[in-house]
């Protein structure tokens, strides 16, 4: 079978020493970003792509592009797991993908069971793990295949229904997440114009001819962001730590959660596929099936260990399957995976149905190295609970400062000029003020990302069409994605009329 090779092929480019540090170092800054309230993957990976960048500028560019996008993802699913520490311990989740956790797994920590809730969690994960990779390895290469057979109209549709998606679930309200997909199209429209050459909103400024850099932006947004919501805010997270007793769970404890963290498993990736849904909706519908299925649903919230299990696992199945759209087919179906986009495409890898042809050492080494880091998450996390457990007291004044060190040091190393600085600045400022809004900033980024392929794709299918609009609807696989994304944003305003209750994804 050419999957099963062409993993085993990923298992080689994985097993190279420097691949082992990036997965192993990945996993770990992972684990230690989510734990920091706060911080978030989106955060994380952003911080982390000059680094990246700098530690793998002496490699060639592909083995280059595989070591960071390696570490890249093992900070993503890393911090899915870190993100359940803080729930259980101190009932306050590092991400919001962990706000279901913190129902039953606090509960577990103040009956003395926060070390059977962590450990629960970490196995888990790497159930999680293990699945996701089975399905990247079955789905990945018949998605690409179907994916050559896209024109540009078909990717056109498919990249708005990317948009839409992300937009629709994003945020406390759908009216400002649209506002800020549709800001980052416009930001996307600044540099030379592809097609005609001509300059655009560059007010004949140098720097501005090769449009806004990625990195900046999502640098400044996420990280430094975040710095001023601490400073400004005066966020300290005071609260009281669970202790952290026996770590191994009991054989009842494996008996009561086996079952659930296979379901979460199943159902977190299937559902992380789809763009725009994420771990925060993985977990709630996770927790909610398992609830529904229980023949003690009274527990529930009261510290069931099933309510651990199942929300944990589905949060890490959910960012492997995030992977599958990403890699197939170019879009990113999530916030963090929009910045895992961004940081492929610096090393000239353009992800889509091609990666698999042209790059198959970048894909098939990352499937693989998931396997691995997942593998590192639990022997890393299972000894080292109580290690974490000291990390959540690290002090603002100390974790700040190297954040916002990273970042200007960070972005400087990769632009090396001024004018990336005073634009990070800015866009950390306007990341405090729109997160305090609550106008979410994941929608901006990743039409930033996808805005110029959806511009020339839309080029591309007019000039087919010669400049007839009929081309999006009359080809039926563009139609059903026009269609799949307007439901996406007109179910949940529907819903919000009827005067339902919506769930919300705010980030990952």
């Amino acid at each position: 079978m050419d999957a099963i090779q062409f993993l085993i092929n990923g298992f080689g480019i994985a097993m190279q020493w420097q691949n082992l540090a990036f997965a192993f170092f990945g996993v770990l800054i992972g684990t230690a970003v989510g734990v920091l309230p706060g911080i978030g993957p989106m955060s994380g990976v952003a911080l982390l792509i000059p680094i990246t960048a700098t530690l793998t500028s002496g490699l060639d560019p592909q083995s280059a592009a595989a070591s960071s996008i390696i570490l890249l993802a093992g900070v993503y699913y890393g911090a899915m797991y870190g993100g359940s520490t803080t729930s259980i311990l101190l009932n306050t989740p590092g991400e919001s993908s962990s706000v279901v956790t913190a129902l039953d797994g606090y509960q577990m920590a103040r009956q003395g069971r926060a070390g059977a809730a962590l450990s629960i969690s970490a196995i888990g994960s790497f159930v999680a793990g293990i699945v996701s990779l089975i399905g990247l390895t079955l789905l990945a290469k018949p998605l690409s295949e179907l994916a050559l057979s896209f024109g540009p109209a078909e990717y056109f549709s498919l990249m708005l229904l990317g948009l839409c998606a992300v937009s629709g679930l994003a945020g406390s309200s759908i009216t400002k997440a649209l506002i800020m997909t549709v800001a980052g199209l416009l930001l996307a429209t600044i540099g030379m114009d592809n097609v005609s050459g001509v300059s655009r909103f560059t007010y004949e400024n140098a720097y501005l001819y090769s449009g806004l850099e990625f990195l900046t932006v999502a640098v400044g947004l996420f990280a430094l962001g975040e710095v001023f919501r601490t400073i400004l805010d005066r966020d300290k997270g005071d609260g009281n730590i669970a202790k952290v007793g026996r770590i191994l769970p009991t054989k009842q404890d494996m008996k009561e959660s086996s079952a659930p963290i296979l379901r979460g498993s199943l159902l977190g990736f299937f559902i992380g596929v789809l763009p725009g849904a994420g771990a925060t909706l993985a977990s709630f519908f996770s927790y909610i099936a398992e609830k529904k299925i229980s023949k003690h649903p009274e527990k529930f919230g009261h510290g069931a260990i099933a309510g651990v299990a199942a929300p944990e696992s589905a949060n890490n199945g959910a960012s492997g399957g995030a992977m599958i759209p990403l890699l197939t087919m170019g879009i990113p179906g999530s916030g963090t995976t929009a910045i895992l986009m961004g940081a492929l495409i610096m090393y000239n890898v353009q992800p889509g149905p091609l990666l698999f042809e042209d790059n198959p050492e970048v894909a098939w080494g990352l499937i693989a190295s998931m396997f691995i880091g997942n593998l590192m998450l639990l022997v890393l996390n299972m000894p080292l609970v109580k290690v974490f457990a000291k990390v959540i007291e690290t002090p603002a004044k100390y974790l700040l400062p190297i954040i916002i060190a990273i970042s200007i040091f960070g972005v400087y190393a990769v632009q090396f000029n001024t004018f990336d600085l005073a634009l990070l600045l800015i866009c950390g400022l306007l990341g405090y003020f729109l997160t305090k809004n609550d106008y979410p900033v994941a929608p901006l980024v990743l039409a930033l990302v996808l805005g110029p392929m959806i511009e020339n794709n839309m080029r591309r299918a007019l000039t087919s069409s010669n400049g007839d609009f009929a081309v999006f609807v009359t080809s039926p696989v563009s139609l059903l994605f026009l269609v799949i994304g307007a439901l996406w944003i007109s179910i949940p305003l529907i819903m919000k009329m009827r005067g339902r209750s919506v769930i919300i994804n705010e980030e990952d």
